[in-house]
């Protein structure tokens, strides 16, 4: 089956289909630094340096590959002033404000829940320390 059939038969975007092109916007969306771009933007537009201060440990390339592929895909507008040095401010689209909100929550989360999960971490791997090498192979719970 082809995507176009896959999504006829389905009546639109099915995640769940390995050829459906909403695992590729999964990908993005889900991107630790697209997490932490989107919301960035979503009080005012940004430049460049002021983006990158923000998100502290992102590399220029980083940063510039991200803000690509969030353009490419609608969800943030690069707009470049005529001035010297040139200026260029990137904010976010109507897309871009819609799914704004659920990364904001989903930072948000991590941040509420960041205990909870470094104890489970510090657990499971406690546990994972005292069992014999044999026992630590894929599929089997520790």
């Amino acid at each position: 089956m082809d995507t176009i059939a896959d999504l006829r038969q389905f009546g639109g975007a099915d995640v769940y289909l390995r050829s459906c092109p909403s695992r590729g916007v999964l990908d993005v969306i889900g991107s630790k630094w697209t997490v932490l771009i989107v919301p960035a933007l979503i009080d005012r537009p940004l430049r460049f340096g002021e983006l990158r201060r923000r998100l502290d440990g992102i590399t220029q390339k980083s940063l510039t590959q991200a803000l690509r592929q969030l353009e490419r895909d609608g969800f943030v507008s690069r707009t470049q002033y005529p001035t010297i040095p040139p200026r260029v401010d990137y904010a976010l689209t109507p897309l871009g404000h819609r799914v704004a909100g659920l990364l904001g929550s989903i930072r948000d989360w991590a941040q509420d829940n960041l205990v909870d999960v470094l104890t489970a971490r510090a657990d499971y791997d406690s546990r994972s320390a005292e069992l014999p090498e044999q026992q630590r192979g894929h599929g089997e719970a520790p």
